[in-house]
Formats: structure tokens, sequence, C-alpha cells
């Protein structure tokens, strides 16, 4: 990955190996805390807040054609779920490999007149730039592939009511009687016939009968 803009040493993301210098088999480990920078992660599913603490470790090797980066970056995401819509956090640990080449080596080391003259090439590769690489990329490639694309707060998370969107994890026993519409106005009929046989068991005698009796008399 050819880069136009020179890298600033004082980037906590940014790494030196000139220590190593240009000798095969050399290494060199490095730990590293940094500040999280934004947008690292899963845009709008999960990801770890700008700021927030990462902990990197690093195995610099010097091979023919560059250097080989082997690390491990480990930081605290937070997200939703995607069932039940509650925060979530848990504990990222993302693995990566990559290879900085030397701008002015090839594939076994030996230096080039014109480096970079493959265009497609140079959009596969991560170069090293004065001995300092920017391990930025890398990194959220790394997050990236490291965390679930569905989060979930517990396997098996059963998620909201889709009627009223209660958390059904919070009330286990949480249920709606299912009413067909069709029998709605039955049941409401129903309902008024019981109330006249009511009224009749409890003794209340309808105005027209009290009429017909006066009638008669």
């Amino acid at each position: 990955m050819a880069s136009n803009a020179r890298l600033d040493h004082r980037n906590p993301l940014v790494f030196d190996t000139h220590e190593l210098g240009r000798r095969p088999g050399a290494l060199q480990r490095l730990t590293r805390t940094i500040d999280a920078p934004r947008d690292l992660g899963i845009q709008g599913v999960i990801g770890v807040p700008e700021g927030a603490p990462v902990e990197l470790e690093l195995r610099l090797e010097s091979v023919m054609e560059g250097v080989l980066v082997t690390g491990t970056a480990r930081a605290q995401a937070e997200g939703e779920c995607v069932r039940c819509l509650e925060p979530l956090e848990l504990e990222l640990e993302a693995d990566f490999q990559e290879l900085f080449s030397y701008p002015d080596a090839d594939d076994r080391g030996r230096v080039i007149a014109e480096p970079g003259d493959d265009a497609e090439d140079d959009e596969d590769r991560f170069y090293l730039e004065d001995g300092l690489f920017d391990l930025e990329p890398l990194l959220r490639d790394a997050v990236v592939l490291a965390l679930p694309m569905q989060p979930v707060c517990q396997e098996d998370c059963p998620g909201l009511c889709s009627e009223c969107g209660v958390r059904l994890a919070d009330d286990p026993d949480h249920h709606h009687d299912a009413v067909d519409i069709r029998w709605a106005a039955l049941q409401g009929l129903a309902g008024s016939l019981e109330d006249g046989e009511k009224d009749e068991m409890s003794g209340d005698v309808p105005r027209s009968a009290h009429v017909d009796e006066k009638q008669e008399k």
C-alpha cells in the first residue's frame, strides 16, 4: 500500500525499524499502549471507543524483502445487542501479520532501479518509509475481522417481544393471548347476553313489565 504522505514518528501508531538495520534474522519485540483512533471497528455496530486504551504486542523481524510485523491488539469493544438492543461490552483480541517491504527491493530482496513501477502490485503491498511503518491500516483491518458482525449480549438472547417490545430475557413467561379478529364481534355479543342474564337473575324487572301491570289494573 503506497502512501504519498510522510510518516510522523510522533504518531503512536508509527514504528521505527532502524534498530533492526537491514540484517535478515534480526528481531525486535515491542509493547505499547495507545489511545484508540476514531471509528476503530464496525461503524454503527460495535467498536473500540475513541480514546480507549489499546494494548499492542509486536514482533518485528527483518527479512530479505523488508520487515515482517506480527502482533496482537487487545482492547474492550462496546456495541449493542442486535436482538434486544441492550448495550454490551466484549474483550477484543485481534491478531495480525504483514510484511512491510523496502521500497527499493523486489520479492527476493534485490535492489531495483525504479521501485513502484507496477501500480497494481503497489496497491497490495505495505512499504517502509525511511525505516518507519504505519500500523493503523493493518490494525483497523484486524479489528474489523475480529469483531462479530451481529453482536449479542448472550448466545441464547431471546430478543424483544414482537408485539410490545418488552425484553424477553427479563420476563421469560411473557406472552400475549392470540385473538382472531373474526371472532371479536361474537365475543362482544356473548358478553352482552351474559350481562342480560345476570340482570334477570338479580331480580331487576324491566320498565315495560311495570307498564303492562298498570294497564291490567
